[in-house]
């Protein structure tokens, strides 16, 4: 993927994001795309809230009133009412990604290794929800998980 052909627009909420850590969201997100093969002009959206913010999200949206790490809205999901395209030659927009700073801190701690790790988990997680993966089923899990491990480790993110 051409990084002039991926669109990452990012919101941080909570000014608590770094510019090391902002240029690790765009790197890790455009390797991902490349290890997926996507091609062609596509856009995403990343912002960065925290626990209150993103339990409001998960309430309003998911009917769960409680903060969770991250959550994906896919604009291009299978069985999801037919979508009027405005523009058919522009880019495709797969989504948005939104995270829990608070709760990436947390889960870094507990999980013992860094904020980096656990953010580029969370942010590939939720780009692999918009491009159709799931972990409703074991398999599924396993076929989600394991993916998000190849992309972490060519990356560099390794546990």
């Amino acid at each position: 993927m051409n990084i002039e052909n991926f669109e990452i627009d990012i919101l941080d909420e909570t000014s608590k994001v770094t510019k090391d850590q902002i240029l690790l969201t765009k790197n890790i997100l455009i390797e991902a795309a490349k290890m997926e093969g996507l091609t062609g002009p596509t856009e995403i959206s990343v912002t960065f809230v925290d626990d209150n913010r993103i339990q409001e999200i998960n309430r309003d949206y998911r009917g769960k009133d409680t903060p969770t790490d991250v959550i994906s809205f896919a604009l291009n999901e299978e069985g999801e009412e037919e979508i009027q395209i405005i523009d058919p030659e522009g880019p495709n927009v797969l989504g948005d990604i939104i995270i829990s700073i608070p709760r990436t801190i947390e889960q870094s701690h507990n999980y013992e290794h860094s904020f980096e790790r656990e953010l580029g988990f969370l942010l590939v997680h939720g780009f692999l929800h918009l491009l159709g993966y799931n972990h409703h089923t074991e398999e599924e899990e396993k076929r989600m998980f394991s993916r998000q491990e190849e992309i972490l480790n060519a990356y560099g993110l390794k546990r």
